[in-house]
């Protein structure tokens, strides 16, 4: 599926104080953009605020690369576009895409690995059942 098609999980504007010395915007901002995206995926896949205050799972960050293909100025808006590429037994990887809102060019990517927690024991634990049906059918398309 074109990237273009997949589903939005996070729209912004860049703010002048999100700005370097060189006037465009840092690269926290991009990791800031990109994690707010993870949640909204998070909890499109059930793994909500809700599920994770309970204490009974968590997620955790274990390889992240990001491509940066242009600079985004003040008051530029964005759209992240998020694919799952591999759901495992305790793992998901997905991709985001940052674009600009304006005309769609692609200005950044990551791909994330994350596994799922159990937060009592601190180890790796299986995905929830649905959340992993969901997964499954985010990954199908």
């Amino acid at each position: 599926m074109p990237m273009a098609e997949t589903p939005v999980t996070y729209r912004g504007a860049v703010y002048p104080w999100q700005c370097d010395h060189i006037g465009h915007m840092n690269v926290m901002w991009y990791v800031g953009k990109f994690d707010e995206a993870t949640w909204n995926l998070f909890s499109e896949l059930g793994l909500t605020p809700a599920y994770l205050r309970e204490g009974r799972g968590g997620m955790a960050a274990v390889q992240q690369n990001i491509t940066y293909k242009r600079e985004l100025m003040p008051g530029d808006t964005v759209v992240v576009r998020t694919r799952l590429l591999e759901v495992r037994e305790k793992v998901l990887r997905y991709g985001h895409e940052m674009s600009q809102a304006e005309g769609g060019e692609p200005v950044a990517l990551c791909e994330l690995t994350v596994v799922h927690m159990d937060r009592a024991a601190h180890k790796s634990s299986p995905l929830p059942p649905a959340v992993a049906e969901r997964a499954r059918a985010w990954l199908a398309g």
